[in-house]
Formats: C-alpha cells, structure tokens, sequence
C-alpha cells in the first residue's frame, strides 16, 4: 500500500474509495495523506465502484488517473504525462506491463488509456471494465510514451467474481463482442472446455467482431479447448484457422507448435517456429503473450531440428533460447547435447 502511495505521489491528490476492507487499510491510507472515502456497491461490480471513485475527485481537475493498488508508476510519470498533452487531450493511453515472468521479465504488455479528462466519461460494464466517452467535444487521445506502470499481480487473490460478472456484461449487452470474447476466454481458464469452444464460437461470428488480433485469440482458445476434450482434428483445423486470421502474430505459431510438440510431429514444430521468428516487432496489444518473446520459440525450434537430425541448427537456436533464459538448466544441458553432435 505504501508503496502504491509513493508511485501516486506525484498527482496532485489521491483520492480512494473503500468498499468494505475489514482490515486497516482506511487508517493506512489516510495516515499516508490520502483522502478515503466509503461507499457500498450491491450488487457488486466494477464499473460502479469506479464511477463513484471518480466522483470524490474535484470537478476541476483537468486529468484523472486512475490506478488499482496493486499497479505502480515508474517516476517521472507526471512530467512525461504533461509532455505528451496539448489542449483538448480527452485521454491518454501509456505503457502498462500486466503481468513479469518468473525470472523478472516482462510477461504481456500493452498500451492502457485509465488516464482522461475528468468530465465526459463515464465507466461501463460489470467487469474488464472500460471508460465510455458520452461528451459532444471533440475527442482526442495521444500516447505518452514515457508513462509506465507496471502491475505487480497478488496472485493469491481469487478470481471467482470475474465469471459470474462477465455472464452479466453478456445478457446485459450480447451484441458486445469484446465481453463475449472475454467470457469465453474465462471458461477456458476454469477448464470449462464446451462452454468455452460455443462461447467463442459465438463471439468470431458476431458482426462487430472485425478485430483479427482478438479473433486470432478466440481461434487458439478454441483449439486449446478442443485439445483438452481429445478431438485432436478439431484441435489441429482450429489452430490453422488461427494462423490464417493473424499471420503477422507470434502466438498462433507458436500455439501450434506446442500442439504439434506434443504429438512429436518435428517438422510441424520447426516450420511453426522459422515462421513466428520471422516475426520481429512485437505488438503492444493484450493478445500478446510473453512467451511467444522470450526462449520458448528457440526452443521448441531447437528441439525439433535436434530431432529431425538439423544438429548444427538446433546448436543454434539452442543458444539462442539460453540467450533468453540463462539460468534455465534445462536450456544448459540440451545445449551441450546438441554442440556433443557437431564436434
């Protein structure tokens, strides 16, 4: 909490609802100069509960930003927010790391827009909740590059609310695709395989749904779902529906390159993997995966030329994946396997 306080410290005021903490965290935080207010939300939900934080910030303030307690700025965030906005800025999106590797890397990354004017917006649905612009001025939205917070996750926290809220964000509004693709997506993170493949089906048939990028992610979650039932055909016709909706993606290559590793079909995994390399700029989008950048596609590479007798190439993405990940012992040992071959 203090931590979050001190990354704050640069606005002008820090201004917190409390829904019903039953610790001491109210005492904390205003001991911490932070001006704290309760409030009820029943039912819950999340766009409620922002709406009426964003109430307790005077009405002339010229920006809001808005952060959870678990996401930290890096410094100098205020004077490279103010570099990057001229008159009529409405909001302002900035770098956001969501989630670190284990070994400290950054996981996946994208651009985040939870910086805004403070009239004209308002936040919607119950959960993965989203700013709505509702002013008749011109809207205008810039970057500011040097802005990063990074979200350092409290993994012991559930996530059970997550599933029945976004069964709500769907009957209240089902021609959403964004919270169709997201409702899928939490069936496939409780293993609820069947709702998941429907949902998802619904959702890349849905008229609105003309985003590739996201399409591409229902695809693979589709076939990582048909994986886990044992239709392996389906498994495999998804991942190629995949490829072909975002073939400048990482992610559907290297998907089925994981699908094709576990059934030890070699050259499918290399071809998957020369493939997603070729792809060199990584997308600041929340479709893109970590591991897609980091060691594994020089991997798996590696460990299907190993096996396809391609010895001096497997020593060379070997190294490469140990490159990436230099304490994994694992990448060590394949390695002196593979150099064992070319000497």
């Amino acid at each position: 909490m203090r931590r979050w306080v001190t990354s704050m410290s640069e606005a002008d005021g820090i201004f917190v609802l409390d829904t019903g903490s039953t610790d001491n965290t109210v005492h904390m935080l205003r001991s911490l100069g932070v001006t704290v207010q309760s409030g009820e939300v029943i039912p819950w939900r999340f766009d409620t509960a922002r709406n009426m934080s964003l109430e307790l910030v005077p009405e002339d303030a010229d920006l809001c930003v808005c952060t959870d307690i678990d996401e930290v700025f890096r410094k100098g965030w205020r004077k490279s927010l103010e570099s990057a906005c001229i008159p009529g800025v409405k909001q302002v999106k900035y770098r956001y790391t969501w989630n670190f590797n284990p070994d400290g890397s950054e996981g996946i990354v994208f651009w985040a827009s939870k910086v805004h004017a403070r009239h004209g917006f308002s936040w919607v649905n119950p959960v993965h909740e989203v700013l709505d612009y509702n002013s008749d001025e011109p809207y205008m939205c810039v970057f500011a590059p040097g802005v990063q917070l990074d979200h350092r996750a409290d993994d012991t926290k559930p996530r059970t609310q997550y599933l029945p809220l976004l069964e709500m964000a769907v009957d209240e509004t089902p021609d959403n695709d964004r919270n169709m693709h997201y409702l899928g997506r939490e069936y496939m993170f409780r293993g609820m395989w069947q709702k998941c493949i429907d949902t998802l089906k619904r959702h890349i048939e849905m008229p609105s749904a003309r985003w590739e990028d996201e399409r591409c992610a229902s695809m693979r979650y589709i076939a990582l779902a048909f994986e886990k039932l044992g239709n392996y055909n389906e498994a495999e016709r998804w991942h190629m529906r995949a490829i072909g909706e975002a073939p400048w993606l990482r992610e559907p290559f290297i998907d089925c390159a994981s699908f094709f590793y576990h059934r030890e079909k070699w050259p499918m995994v290399y071809a998957m993997c020369l493939r997603a390399l070729e792809i060199e700029k990584r997308p600041l989008t929340y479709i893109s995966q970590g591991y897609c950048w980091g060691s594994l596609p020089y991997d798996y590479g590696a460990l299907a030329a190993y096996n396809m007798g391609l010895y001096d190439k497997a020593a060379e993405l070997g190294e490469k994946a140990l490159e990436l990940a230099p304490e994994d012992r694992r990448l060590k040992e394949n390695l002196r396997i593979y150099m064992t071959k070319i000497q």
